[in-house]
Order: structure tokens, then sequence, then C-alpha cells
């Protein structure tokens, strides 16, 4: 039976020069003009130190395909396969620009050929006033060995300027993903295999924005096998003292018939990346020393699945 290995990652700014200063939304979007013009001034150079853990944590997952989120383009996609993954056999690349004026993109790393690729970044709300997606959600079809699996790529509205001011726009979103897949499927929607994966900057717990996703009986929250002391995917150093900073927020949803055949496949979250004041006790990869020169501030999330 053939079997592939999918991961999902937020590799926070994989961008080929520059790297935001600020985590505010205001300041960040004064940073780029008409979606090209960008003033260098709130920006800083990123470095291949930063960029060889992010590679290290790829690496260890061992995946046929990587699904990533915060590529800022093709090129840099291609120059940072070239320049720290050219072993790991990863030929095929695929990335569409997509909407967002931070100009970071969701993207495709692949040992397999896709067989189509299809963008849903053009889907207007429904007050028709902007695109449903923030950035995209990028459709993929593989086949391995005569078997047959589609990929959906996304990254929601980030929950900057506050979780419930934002949630409107990520419900929505999620709620687009159940359309594209119901107009795609039809009536077998619960026969296909196939994986809405991403970062959906949400988690499950108070007035979350993906109950469409997460109550949805046709697809399966993989990581919620883990323990739920083992479940958190993302470490958020300015939460509050009282709140919990820990959460998953990194999400491979795998179709009911898919996860079905695969009822003991677990996935494996790697939290080797992150800096030394997040709340793990795993072993850190030897460079990290600090919370600045790390991996990413999430976690990358792998599941094997037979097909």
């Amino acid at each position: 039976m053939p079997k592939v290995r999918l991961a999902t990652f937020n590799c926070e700014n994989l961008f080929r020069r520059y790297k935001f200063n600020s985590k505010n939304a205001a300041e960040i979007e004064s940073a780029v003009k008409d979606g090209f013009i960008l003033d260098t001034k709130k920006f800083e150079i990123v470095l291949d130190d930063a960029r060889t853990l992010t590679a290290k944590a790829i690496k260890d997952l061992k995946a046929d395909i990587i699904c990533l989120q915060e590529v800022e383009s093709m090129d840099t996609l291609k120059n940072f396969n070239a320049q720290f993954l050219s072993a790991l056999g990863y030929k095929y690349k695929y990335l569409i620009d997509g909407n967002d004026p931070r100009l970071i993109d969701v993207a495709i790393l692949s040992k397999y050929e896709a067989d189509y690729i299809k963008t849903h970044q053009f889907k207007r709300t429904t007050d028709n006033k902007s695109y449903v997606f923030s950035r995209d959600c990028l459709e993929a079809q593989f086949t391995i060995d005569g078997k047959t699996f589609t990929v959906f790529v996304n990254h929601f509205k980030s929950m900057m300027g506050g979780r419930d001011e934002t949630k409107a726009r990520r419900a929505e979103q999620a709620e687009e993903v159940i359309k594209i897949l119901q107009n795609k499927y039809g009536n077998k929607i619960s026969k296909e295999k196939f994986a809405v994966v991403g970062d959906l900057n949400d988690y499950e717990e108070g007035n979350t924005s993906l109950s469409a996703l997460l109550n949805n009986n046709n697809v399966e929250n993989i990581v919620k096998r883990l323990k739920p002391s083992e479940q958190w995917t993302h470490w958020w150093d300015g939460a509050p003292k009282n709140e919990v900073d820990i959460r998953q927020i990194d999400y491979i949803f795998v179709s009911k018939a898919w996860a079905s055949a695969n009822p003991n496949a677990k996935p494996t979250i790697n939290r080797k990346g992150l800096g030394i004041s997040a709340p793990t006790t795993i072993k850190r990869y030897p460079e990290i020393t600090d919370d600045k020169t790390v991996a990413s501030d999430h976690c990358p999330v792998v599941i094997e699945l037979e097909l």
C-alpha cells in the first residue's frame, strides 16, 4: 500500500532579503505601498542562521509533500530549496502569488509532481467588498502509485487587532473552504481523499472562528489524536501572564474516508526549532540560544497516511 508523508509549516517570513521589524498591523501595512513599493527602513535582513534552522525543522519531518506559509515568492522558494534542502529531493515547487499586501504566499515543496494546481484567491466575500482569502486556498492534486488525493493549503486572516475583532473574516474563510469541498466533491465528499492544511490563525477554545471546519463531519482535525497537552503548534510570547500562550493554530484536516482508512496514524509536531522561552522540555537545535534566531514561531506538523 503506498504511503505519503504530508506536512504543514508556517516558516515565518521566508523572505529572500527582509523581515518586518514590527508586529503592529498598521505599521506593517504602511511598509508596503501599492503592493510592491517597500520601505526598507521597516525591515531587517534575514540571516542565513534563521533559514538554516527553518531547513533543519523541515529536514526532520522527512515529508514527501510539505505545505508552507509565509513564503515571499517562487524565486525565494527555489533559492531556499537549492541552498538548504537540495539533498531532500523536492523536485517540484508550487506557488501562485496571492492577495497579501505583505507579499507572503502559501506554497508547496513536493517529491511528486502535481496533477494540477488551482488557485481560489479570486473568490469574493458575500458583500463583494474584498477577496475571501487573505492569501489563497491553493488546491493541488497528486497521484502516487495510482492513488489520487488533493491538498488545500491555507493561511487564514491573522488575529492582529484582536481575536474577536478579526473573527468574522476567518469564519468566512473557513466556510468558503467547506463550499469549495462541497462544490468539488458533491455527495461523494465523505468518500474522497483530501486534506485541508495550514496556519488557520485561531484555536478551538472559546469564541472560535473555525466552527465550519471543526464541526464538519466530513473532516477530522488529525492533531486531536494526540494527548491534549501535546496538541499545541504555536507559542506566542506576547500573551498576558494569566492567559495560555500555547495553542493549536496549525492544522491538518483529513477527509473522513482517508482518516478512517488510517485509524492508527498520529501526527508528529516538531518543537525543536522554537525559542528558548517556549514552554517545552524538548531539546532544541544547538544553534538556538535565544528567542530571536529560531526556525519559526510555529511548529511544523507531519503525518504519514496510507493511500
